[in-house]
């Protein structure tokens, strides 16, 4: 019985350690809706985002790959018009693994890319009242927890981190904008990931 204890718990390990010469694929959908008031015409916002990554484990602690978003709002009318917000991004990242035993693995991703918002207000029809365009640029740092389910099949768990980014208005119609996040502790997500 000993014996199968440690073969199984040895087994363990060596699954949640993802090894040189992998690639990695994960990702992250969100999704959430609100609706205010009971009537079929009251204001509804719906929010969509989607975040793949694929990576190349090039040791057994390092992982360098691509990285892209994708985020789509839709605003119920605000002063009679209907705000919609797609934002894009795509860039590269860097992440540092260390196993913790068992099952479990941290690990901090570093990210950096280019990212494109476009903004429009409608006022019940198909054509736009107006439009704002935005690019510019993001950095990140991202901590986070792995835990292995079967076969380097995993779940990953987000405790929020560190963000920068700029995003120039390129329609002249608004400023142009820098954020700073500090998010670590505040916010959590799960993705789902796999090593091959």
């Amino acid at each position: 019985m000993k014996k199968t204890l440690v073969i199984l718990a040895l087994a363990m390990v060596s699954f949640a350690n993802a090894q040189k010469g992998t690639i990695l694929v994960l990702g992250n959908v969100t999704y959430n809706s609100q609706k205010s008031g009971d009537l079929a015409s009251s204001p509804e916002t719906i929010n969509f985002g989607f975040s793949p990554k694929v990576g190349y484990q090039y040791s057994d602690n390092w992982t360098v790959g691509i990285e892209s978003s994708i985020n789509s709002n839709k605003y119920g009318y605000v002063n009679s018009q209907e705000l919609k917000n797609n934002r894009f991004s795509i860039g590269g990242f860097l992440r540092y693994s260390k196993p913790l035993g068992g099952v479990f693995s941290v690990y901090a991703d570093l990210g950096t890319g280019y990212q494109y918002g476009k903004y429009s207000s409608y006022t019940g029809g198909f054509n736009p009242l107006s439009i704002t365009k935005e690019s510019g640029f993001y950095v990140g740092v991202t901590p986070a927890i792995f835990m292995n389910i079967k076969k380097n099949f995993g779940l990953n768990f987000n405790i929020g981190g560190l963000e920068y980014n700029t995003l120039n208005n390129i329609t002249n119609t608004g400023p142009n904008t820098r954020n700073f996040y500090f998010s670590f502790g505040q916010a959590f997500s799960v993705g789902i990931s796999k090593n091959f």
